[in-house]
């Protein structure tokens, strides 16, 4: 018995065949032993690229096992997922949870629903929440050189290239560098062993999240939403309910305590600002500072056409020139399921 899926017309398709090893034909999909995936014609890399991410989807419906405490988050689902446990499948790994997390499921199975941060339809703790619009260029809120500026994030085609499982359909535009540096800095906070290494780049970007988000006035939750899906990407593909915490957890201290004390996320860049929840309403850090924090702007501006237009033109300026990472960057997007199982 196989599984399938094909949506497309004959002449407007590719079909691969996987067969996946007996040690994968168990629980849920033990009665397919072979996988058929249908998609719009691709150059071979990109064909690879899913065979790849069938096995991905298989071990994620077969289970995983409990993580030892001495092995990290990061090498652990490496290896429980793509086997082997080199620079370039952990760099893999975190562009699946990071693509994840941003547009909502795009592979199937998985374990659980993830809405995405760009969802039109967010709502966190009963409150509607729309990230999207920090970078679109709707907002004067990205720090351009110590000001609210409205910049375009949608340069490098948006949600298409991330269900290919990439950051952008180039290398040149903001998208890409903002997505890039997003995969280093989790592979960072998520102890990757080959960090740094040749396959999985350092992150380089700007040291202070404070700083990056400074103008955007981020309320609890805004960031609260954000936390919560990066947690469900975790666990749509099988990472542990503990460990899924113990990330949330990680990210709540970092970040979305009003004031928080210097922290270190990237060991070469020491301790920085990192609190993002600067507006009214965001609960205090334990170990507050405020001293070390600027005044906060307020609310970021609406951002006029001609301003929207004249910035996002621009070759420098905003988060990914800065090298900042931010929580949102895109329009709000429709998540599309490339391919999924036919039981």
């Amino acid at each position: 018995m196989s599984g399938s899926i094909c949506a497309l017309s004959t002449n407007q398709r590719n079909v691969i065949t996987v067969d996946l090893p007996s040690s994968l034909r168990a629980s849920r999909i033990k009665a397919h032993r072979t996988f058929r995936i249908c998609f719009p014609p691709r150059a071979p890399s990109t064909i690879m690229f899913f065979k790849s991410l069938v096995v991905v989807a298989a071990v994620v419906s077969s289970g995983l096992a409990q993580r030892p405490s001495s092995t990290s988050i990061c090498d652990y689902y490496t290896t429980a997922l793509l086997k082997d446990n080199n620079a370039t499948n952990q760099y893999t790994l975190l562009t699946l949870l990071v693509n994840t997390a941003v547009i909502g499921n795009y592979t199937q199975p998985n374990h659980n629903s993830v809405p995405g941060i760009l969802s039109p339809n967010a709502t966190f703790n009963g409150t509607s929440v729309n990230l999207a619009k920090y970078f679109d260029g709707a907002l004067k809120s990205t720090n351009q050189n110590g000001q609210g500026s409205a910049v375009n994030f949608l340069d490098g085609g948006g949600a298409a290239p991330l269900m290919m499982n990439k950051p952008a359909n180039d290398t040149t535009s903001k998208q890409y560098g903002l997505l890039t540096h997003l995969y280093s800095y989790f592979g960072a906070a998520l102890n990757c062993s080959t960090y740094g290494n040749s396959g999985f780049p350092a992150y380089a970007g700007a040291p202070s999240m404070y700083t990056v988000h400074k103008f955007m006035d981020l309320d609890p939750n805004e960031v609260g939403y954000f936390i919560q899906q990066v947690g469900l990407s975790a666990t749509s593909f099988g990472v542990t309910t503990d460990d899924a915490t113990a990330v949330g957890k990680l990210l709540t201290t970092t970040f979305d305590g009003k004031c928080s004390a210097a922290a270190t996320v990237i060991p070469s860049q020491g301790p920085q600002l990192q609190a993002i929840c600067t507006a009214d309403g965001c609960p205090m850090a334990a170990n507050a500072n405020c001293s070390a924090y600027d005044a906060n702007p307020g609310e970021p501006a609406n951002a006029t056409a001609a301003a929207s237009s004249s910035t996002s033109s621009s070759s420098k300026g905003g988060a990914i020139a800065n090298g900042g990472v931010s929580v949102a960057f895109l329009a709000a997007v429709s998540a599309i399921v490339l391919f999924g199982l036919s039981m």
